[in-house]
């Protein structure tokens, strides 16, 4: 058997708030264990969600008992009833440490934040939208750039209790659309443009035509970035002719109104917080709405009891406004954490620029998706060489699959005694199914385990557990940060026809899945996404990790045809600069991925392109690559960040092979 990569010492341990939380807990719940706070939290949730409460201090009012009604009905549940609380009143609160956040935007800006100047900024926002007429329940939309203004309007807004949803400022006027146009905001934050990879992109021309098909938005308010605020005010309040409408700047909406800390409106646990979208490469983006006090509580826990944080430390994760990532981590504030914000690209001027701000700010937690650290294998990058991080205690992942050999390089590259978390969830939950354990030894390739409130389990086609082999990815019990429902769906019908339907009483993920003999979880992929030829399935993320194994190969996408009766499989290579897909490296690749899976994974063609398409927070689209590779229409390519990209799929449904665009 091979050793484990990481394994936690007995001092950090003691120390961690897992060890303290079973202490407070110890007088009424006897846990000498993580397995036993795991096994606890499953059996009595009412009662493990009420001591997450107790112990993250969250401010607000549980209600009456019982905390947990119509717990066998999924959907249907429902935590803390009578409960009530505000989620900005938790983040904002004045009894923690003073710095609140820095964020740079690559090489140009460096900005940093205490909570007072956090707390006024909300504040002044919050009395600005109170004064235009935004209540409790109404859409505050942003187009934004990950920056602290962003923070703040989103804090000031929820304070009053309005309903936030945001995307960044790079989504195309259609994309923009396809989301806030399901939920009529009524106040529209947006940045007067944005930096990425050293270049000035402005927004004035996209934002007026989305501004044209947005009719419930009467206000704008226009963040200062590129230095084109006042000069894009001027323009809409010229060009945008409604009754009602005004734009102003964020300097202005600053300065004309009183500071000080926001007034907190206290609302039921189950009001909402922000709507969340799905990819929507299959259609429109579902709305997913998520309550205040689902998701806090939730994210209390991951952030205390799996990541161990604690006051003063010092959360980064590259996200943009796009990805749910973002709500994840600034629910971090309410810890007494510091958050590191940064908006641009990754690799701009160069690879160092995240691992310099890692160094610089001294993070001690380091959260980005698989595809980045993948990249910078690829790359030959080894912070551990070049920056000192004697801080970072864990680095996370997340977003898609983190094969073995990124692990390898984790611990060989980057740093050799760190918490390696590869996690994964989603935006419908906004959190994690299966997470990090402090408590627990690292294994290659391996997710920990199970999030504590959560029976996640891989069931088979009938829904029954798998305790070895491939399945798919449910959970057997109701938990606090499941959505609300879903924006303009009365009835719930598409909600439960996404989670629900597959499994009665049962939430389907739509993960293909699998334990390992240590108790954690490996992902194969999206299941929707799963292959089957000759009627075995098969999981992407299998073959991904063999090909992306040799040097020539810098991606790889992978799509299940259907023909005579049967599934072929396509893959489809992104090549290193110089190299050619020749019969030698055909034969290799297939070599090497029947030698490292078997020969039912080895693909009946290969083909090079130039690009991959991909969604807006970074994942490959198979399922977009499979309809144009059947010839049927991708239903939202504003979904994706490089639509063009498809074009190099096409015409590949007879015998195909060889190089492509």
């Amino acid at each position: 058997m091979s050793e484990p990569l990481w394994i936690p010492n007995e001092a950090s341990k003691k120390a961690s708030n897992l060890a303290r939380f079973m202490a407070a807990i110890a007088p009424r719940h006897a846990c000498a264990s993580f397995e036993d706070v795991y096994a606890f939290s499953i059996a009595r949730p009412d009662q493990f969600w009420s001591e997450v409460w107790d112990f993250a201090g969250i401010i607000g009012d549980k209600g009456a008992e019982p905390w947990l009604v119509d717990a066998d009905k999924m959907p249907g549940a429902r935590f803390f009833p009578s409960g009530s609380l505000n989620y900005a009143e938790n983040l904002l609160r004045p009894d923690r440490p003073q710095d609140a956040l820095v964020c740079w935007a690559e090489d140009r800006i460096k900005i940093r934040m205490t909570r007072d100047e956090l707390r006024d900024q909300a504040g002044r926002f919050q009395r600005w939208l109170a004064g235009a007429g935004v209540a409790a329940g109404d859409r505050v939309a942003a187009m934004m750039p990950n920056v602290p203004a962003t923070l703040a309007a989103f804090l000031g807004g929820a304070a009053l209790g309005a309903v936030w949803s945001s995307c960044s400022p790079d989504f195309g006027e259609q994309g923009v659309l396809d989301r806030f146009g399901q939920i009529a905001p009524k106040v529209l934050v947006v940045g007067d443009g944005y930096w990425y990879a050293g270049k000035t992109i402005e927004i004035a021309d996209k934002l007026e035509k989305i501004l044209d098909q947005l009719p419930s938005v009467e206000r704008v308010v226009v963040v200062e970035w590129i230095g084109r605020a006042e000069a894009l005010v001027e323009r809409l309040s010229k060009s945008i002719q409604r009754p009602g409408f005004a734009a102003v700047t964020w300097t202005k909406v600053q300065s004309t109104q009183q500071s000080g800390a926001p007034q907190y409106t206290r609302l039921p646990f189950g009001h909402p917080i922000y709507i969340l979208y799905s990819s929507g490469t299959t259609g429109a983006p579902k709305c997913i709405v998520h309550s205040a006090g689902g998701v806090l509580l939730k994210h209390m826990s991951e952030f205390l009891l799996h990541a161990d944080v604690k006051p003063g430390d010092r959360i980064f994760y590259f996200t943009t406004l796009g990805w749910m990532m973002w709500n994840w981590l600034i629910s971090g504030l309410a810890t007494g954490a510091t958050l590191l914000l940064y908006d641009g690209s990754p690799l701009h001027p160069d690879a160092d620029i995240l691992w310099d701000y890692a160094a610089g700010e001294r993070c001690t937690h380091f959260g980005t998706s698989a595809k980045y650290i993948d990249t910078l294998k690829k790359n030959g990058i080894s912070p551990a060489t070049t920056h000192d991080l004697p801080a970072m205690r864990v680095i996370m992942s997340t977003g898609s699959v983190l094969v073995p050999e990124s692990f390898d390089y984790v611990y060989q590259s980057i740093k050799a005694d760190v918490h390696l978390a590869s996690i994964s969830g989603g935006t419908d939950l906004c959190g994690c199914f299966v997470a990090s354990n402090a408590f627990a030894p690292v294994w290659r390739g391996e997710i920990q385990g199970p999030a504590l409130g959560l029976k996640a389990d891989v069931a088979d086609e009938a829904g029954n557990p798998l305790p070895r082999g491939k399945g798919e990815l449910v959970c057997r019990n109701a938990f606090p940060s499941m959505p609300i429902g879903f924006w303009n769906d009365a009835d719930g019908k598409r909600y439960r026809a996404a989670y629900f339907d597959r499994f009665p009483g049962l939430w389907h993920h739509g993960d293909f899945a699998e334990w390992t003999e240590h108790g954690g979880m490996i992902i194969h992929g999206r299941s929707d996404a799963t292959l089957n030829p000759g009627g075995v399935r098969i999981g992407t993320a299998e073959i991904y990790r063999q090909v992306e194994q040799l040097a020539e190969i810098q991606e790889s996408i992978c799509v299940g045809q259907d023909i005579q009766g049967d599934v072929r499989v396509l893959l489809f290579v992104v090549l290193k600069p110089g190299i050619v897909l020749d019969a030698a490296l055909e034969d290799r690749i297939k070599r090497h991925i029947r030698q490292g899976a078997s020969p039912r994974h080895v693909p009946a063609e290969i083909i090079a392109v130039a690009d991959i398409p991909r969604t807006r927070s970074g994942k490959i689209s198979e399922l977009a690559v499979r309809d144009v590779v059947m010839g049927r229409p991708v239903k939202n390519t504003e979904a994706l960040a490089n639509p063009q990209a498809l074009e190099l799929f096409r015409g590949v449904s007879g015998a195909v092979g060889g190089q492509k665009g």
